[in-house]
């Protein structure tokens, strides 16, 4: 397995993987905005992808965004999505894309990584809870969404 983070000559490598990823999630499919978000995401420096291949195999991804921790005074970052492809599932895929985002946080000095899951994702919670990650019982979250 190979992880590297996207750049402009690769990102058209993590689109295909970023819509199933909607789609996953219930969105209708739509390559040609998936692309336009990527771009954007990757061309202003917006967030930092990290895709993994299975013998030159795109088969997954994770997308981090900086956040900051006021109190603090350090940047965090927010795991917003994290995607294996069907056919590469349980092959440590999702571990290894974790664990270059524990890396890549850890060399930025960052003073967290945050992410949300759904309550029913019982598989990606028992990765997070093997990777170290644990539910913060100490504050709310609160959310509005339009």
């Amino acid at each position: 397995m190979k992880i590297c983070m996207v750049t402009q000559q690769t990102m058209r490598d993590v689109v295909p993987l970023f819509n199933a990823y909607r789609e996953f999630y219930g969105q209708s499919s739509d390559l040609q905005q998936a692309e336009q978000f990527i771009q954007e995401r990757v061309m202003g420096a917006e967030s930092i992808i990290f895709l993994a291949y299975l013998e030159e195999e795109p088969v997954g991804f994770a997308q981090l965004f900086p956040v900051f921790s006021s109190v603090a005074m350090k940047r965090a970052f927010l795991l917003n999505d994290l995607f294996v492809a069907k056919q590469a599932r349980k092959q440590g895929v999702a571990q290894a894309l974790m664990e270059q985002c524990y890396i890549y946080c850890q060399q930025e000095d960052a003073r967290y990584m945050m992410l949300e899951t759904a309550r029913d994702n019982v598989q990606a919670q028992k990765l997070y809870e093997k990777m170290g990650m644990t539910i913060d019982e100490t504050v709310y979250y609160y959310s509005i969404y339009w």
